[in-house]
């Protein structure tokens, strides 16, 4: 039986998501120095941006609230996977951890995608 959800971190996509933002947080703390205005501190912007929306869409009252926050999150997490092609491209990362942080990214997606999914089909 599944317990009841009380709180943006119950959610399976929170958790995930927050996975990923401490795993770019460590990743982030070895760019180059130079980068710590640019590509560090907007990959780490819109990380949090997507716990952050899921977070604040859980606490919305209508369908049609929740599904604009996360839509915005889904919008942040695709951000986030450009910035990482940048970021192995660069070779700030290597391609084994690139596959391990893009992996979760798809991961925290498909179930971003399924929350959307169910928003939208109470509208």
């Amino acid at each position: 039986m599944m317990d009841k959800i009380r709180s943006f971190t119950d959610l399976k996509v929170w958790q995930e998501g927050h996975k990923l933002v401490l795993a770019i947080y460590k990743t982030t703390k070895n760019y180059p120095r130079e980068e710590i205005f640019a590509l560090t501190s907007q990959t780490k912007r819109c990380v949090v941006s997507i716990t952050s929306n899921v977070a604040e869409g859980f606490s919305r009252r209508t369908s049609k609230d929740k599904l604009s926050f996360f839509v915005i999150a889904l919008g942040s997490l695709t951000e986030l996977q450009n910035q990482l092609l940048i970021a192995r491209d660069l070779k700030y990362i290597d391609a084994p951890h690139f596959c391990l942080l893009a992996d979760q990214t798809i991961l925290v997606q498909k179930i971003l995608s399924g929350l959307i999914k169910s928003a939208k089909d109470k509208i």
